[in-house]
């Protein structure tokens, strides 16, 4: 299939003004293609198409009306009013509210006109508020009729849309189809084009509705042109030279293997989900091919032990581990746990930072380079220019939602030796992701799941409470200070707003610091500097506050396992999945740990269920999956950055069962054409997931 104008970046649009061509980008997107995926919300229905006689208070009428005469405003608050009639002889009153001089020309005595709007009825007359206006010589099959409506933005409506789009759908080749006969007759799908014609111009109300037929096609062409990125990115990925690790320098039972070393020295023992795990990155790491495996981990499952247990097999075979974390703070956490359990091992380690000394740089850029420091921690700064491993055969990345393909892809060529080979990729994340959005979202990676907690873990008691109980809340820290633990204290916004009536950080923070004393409480927001923010966090871990007053920067951050006690205000504007890692930074060792989800008292009833489900489970992958259900994808990852799925057509949820047979289509497609057929690559275009795809290729 060839290239088409579709796939252009318009510079003019059918219906639209050139000043507001801008603001259609924003809404839709800059090509022809993005228009035909901008699908209407919702329809108005103008098919009741009657007299003023009959006409039913209440409902949308279409009638064909003349103008007996016109009544101009009495003051600038009074309407203009017009008096129609019809063959049915009765009169109808028009009122027009804030207009200009205009509108008199525009209802000339004896006019003919079509209307269509909600009938008032009153006991003295029946009358219209602002109708539409058509010239009578239009056709009353195109006004008697549903029609779309739009997601709008400023100065931008439906029918100004729905003149663009049409012209966009002429672009559409008629006999364009991606899918075989066999999943057309399986799911009863339409024609892709007439599937887009009757969700742009529905025939009936029922056709926009999340489970038509319409919406199911299109929610299928769109997973299967993911699908077939993810898993030509996964073949591609395959057939690149990866580093030798078929044969490990120890035998899996040899107790002088690095592994073994590592494990024995534990004074707990792993969990059977860590074992596990560690079997299946084993069997990856001595596959021929790189490894690209995602871990799902709930929180305080154990992933960091399970990425030390991975790097010693790179180690083993004499090469460089690196691992990427979010957040400086995080990294060097990472690197702490490391100088405390490996380096007793003889294991070198290395911590790069963003600010550090210039000898000291220096330094550790040289170690890396000449291999002395075998494993290094760092956040973006692995990936300047300046940065150069000797050979790192691992990378390990934490938190994947915090980085986009373009830094994966920069974290698999550090290497001056076997500067060719592509280096096994490990992928950690704390937010636990349903199956179908891992699909979605991760389909070019092997995943693995730990859901068990290490042994000595205290289930964390959480409730919900309404803010009417805040001052009891606050003066009963006392107690948890008493006992010589700490607080978390978390607000949704840092400063008052006159706007919102949400609690500010830095109010509340005021108002803890009156009750107790600056020398108990810390401050930490997302406005800080970064030096600013581990200063804070460092002081808290190490105990020199009692309560740490902050927003959701903490979400991800370094174990503290001091503190026992969560406070979230308006909990019931966070979504489960934050709700669920905020509560995770406490319950990080034995002691009892609460959670408080404080709520105002107008609750909404989604609102609710999300606390109770708080409340009732600890479980991260249920959470995730009502977070799904109740939120979309976007939240349920966390963010909306690059390099995750927010779909067009398809909803994750409502089409779960579509996703692993345009799965199964993609593997099958690809096989038989060796690659993306033509067919594939042009609904990739359509979907705008080409140049996803090509980034992921030229990786």
């Amino acid at each position: 299939m060839t290239d088409y104008k579709l796939f252009e970046e318009y510079d003019r649009l059918p219906g639209v003004p050139p000043k507001l061509l801008s603001r259609v980008k924003k809404l839709c997107g800059s090509t022809y293609a993005d228009l035909l995926f901008h699908i209407p919300h919702s329809v108005i229905d103008r098919r009741a198409f009657t007299t003023i006689e009959n006409a039913e208070a209440g409902k949308l009428q279409t009638l064909k009306v003349v103008v007996t005469s016109v009544k101009n405003p009495a003051n600038a608050r009074s309407p203009f009013k017009v008096y129609v009639t019809d063959e049915s002889a009765e009169t109808m009153e028009l009122l027009f509210f804030n207009v200009g001089n205009w509108i008199k020309k525009s209802f000339p005595e004896g006019k003919q006109m079509y209307l269509s709007g909600m009938l008032e009825e009153d006991f003295a007359s029946k009358k219209m508020l602002h109708p539409e206006i058509y010239p009578a010589s239009a056709n009353v099959d195109e006004i008697a009729k549903l029609e779309p409506v739009y997601p709008l933005t400023k100065a931008i409506n439906s029918k100004m849309l729905s003149k663009a789009i049409d012209f966009a759908l002429t672009l559409v080749p008629e006999k364009a189809e991606f899918l075989p006969e066999e999943i057309l007759n399986k799911y009863n799908f339409p024609s892709f084009k007439s599937a887009l014609q009757e969700l742009h111009h529905p025939t009936a109300p029922e056709s926009l509705e999340i489970n038509s037929v319409f919406r199911k096609r299109l929610a299928f062409d769109e997973l299967y042109a993911w699908q077939s990125v993810l898993i030509e990115s996964r073949n591609r990925t395959k057939i690149e030279k990866g580093f030798a690790h078929q044969v490990p320098r120890h035998s899996e039972l040899d107790s002088e293997s690095l592994e073994s070393k590592l494990i024995s020295s534990l004074p707990f023992a792993l969990t059977g989900d860590q074992n596990k795990v560690i079997a299946e990155i084993k069997q990856d790491l001595q596959s021929e091919h790189p490894m690209l495996r995602l871990v799902q981990g709930d929180v305080g499952a154990g992933k960091t032990l399970v990425a030390f247990a991975a790097m010693m097999q790179a180690l083993e075979n004499g090469y460089q581990a690196c691992m990427m974390a979010p957040t400086e703070i995080l990294a060097t956490q990472h690197y702490l746990n490391a100088q405390n359990i490996l380096e007793p091992l003889g294991i070198k380690t290395g911590l790069l930072k963003g600010k550090m000394k210039v000898k000291e740089k220096r330094e550790l850029l040289a170690a890396l380079a000449d291999g002395s420091i075998q494993i290094v921690f760092g956040t973006h700064a692995l990936i300047q220019d300046t940065v150069k491993l000797k050979s790192a055969s691992l990378v390990v990345i934490d938190e994947q939602h915090r980085f986009g393909v373009k830094q994966r892809l920069k974290l698999t060529s550090l290497n001056l030796e076997n500067a060719d080979r592509t280096p096994d990729v490990l992928v950690m994340t704390a937010t636990p992701i349903p199956r179908t959005l891992c699909l979605t979202a991760y389909g070019d990676m092997d995943l693995s799941i730990i859901r068990e907690k290490p042994p000595g873990r205290t289930p964390i008691k959480t409730t919900v409470m309404p803010d009417s109980k805040i001052s009891d809340i606050a003066n009963a820290l006392n107690r948890v200070m008493d006992k010589g633990e700490q607080i978390y204290w978390v607000c949704p916004l840092v400063e008052e707003s006159e706007k919102s009536d949400l609690m500010a950080a830095t109010q509340r923070y005021e108002e803890l610091v009156s009750l107790y004393s600056e020398n108990d409480v810390a401050l930490l927001h997302g406005k800080m500097k970064p030096k600013e923010k581990d200063q804070v966090m460092s002081e808290f871990k190490d105990g020199k506050y009692k309560i740490l007053v902050s927003t959701t920067v903490i979400e991800v951050g370094v174990d503290v396992p001091n503190a026992t006690t969560m406070v979230i205000e308006h909990a019931e504007r966070f979504g489960l999945a934050q709700l669920h890692q905020l509560r995770g930074r406490v319950g990080r060792g034995s002691l009892q740990s609460n959670c408080l989800l404080v709520h105002t008292n107008k609750v909404s009833k989604i609102a609710r269920d999300r606390l109770d489900i708080m409340r009732q489970s600890e479980d991260g992958f249920l959470i995730a999956e009502k977070d799904l259900e109740l939120r979309g994808p976007g939240e349920t990852l966390g963010t909306h950055q690059s390099g995750h799925v927010i779909t067009k057509v398809a909803d994750l949820q409502a089409d779960k069962e579509l996703i692993n047979e345009a799965r199964n289509l993609a593997i099958k497609s690809i096989n038989e054409n060796k690659g993306l057929s033509p067919r594939v690559v042009f609904l990739q275009k359509l979907f705008g997931r080409y140049e996803a795809a090509k980034l992921l290729q030229s990786g």
